[in-house]
């Protein structure tokens, strides 16, 4: 028994080591987030519409490929991604779809107005269920969906300019997006 006290902390320095290890080897990139939503089909949702008496579904969303934007008007990060995506929806044609996550309704009709509106239509996501059905783990976080309901691309944080045009634009693409 006293040899096992001995050895612990040669154990535990083992383990520590191995950690160490794999959180800092050069191809880990501590800003990707896991998403175990990637490659499957996206959480069923229906969300009133903002300003409307409309609904925003996912099942009115298949048949074409879609960006879902999760954003809040209390979120300081969304409104750096704002102006690209307003240039995506205006010079490309992006069909962005947006939630307003935990958000008070005139709150994110103030900030569209303002702003301007990249979306085609806005759902309101209140009490933040369908986020977490995405596993948004905070605004904004922007999912690519094909034409099938899978989730194809997961962005997390602003998105930028550089991800747009390397990674979004072209994936869009190959998705056959208008």
């Amino acid at each position: 028994m006293v040899r096992v006290l001995f050895l612990l902390p040669l154990l535990l320095f083992v383990l520590l080591a191995a950690y160490f290890f794999a959180a800092l080897r050069p191809s880990h990139d501590p800003q990707v987030l896991p998403s175990a939503m990637l490659e499957k089909p996206a959480p069923a949702f229906d969300l009133a519409e903002l300003g409307t008496d409309r609904r925003l579904t996912l099942a009115s969303l298949k048949g074409k490929p879609v960006v879902i934007n999760f954003f809040a008007s209390w979120c300081v990060p969304c409104r750096i991604e704002h102006p690209l995506l307003m240039r995506l929806a205006k010079e490309n044609g992006v069909p962005i779809y947006g939630i307003a996550y935990k958000d008070k309704p005139d709150a994110a009709s103030t900030l569209l107005g303002t702003y301007g509106d990249p979306y085609r239509q806005v759902g309101l996501d209140l009490e933040g269920r369908t986020g977490l059905n995405f596993g948004v783990y905070g605004v904004p976080e922007t999912y690519v969906i094909d034409a099938g309901g899978i989730i194809r691309k997961r962005f997390v944080g602003p998105l930028t300019a550089e991800a747009a045009d390397k990674e979004l634009l072209p994936l869009l693409k190959r998705l056959g997006a208008s």
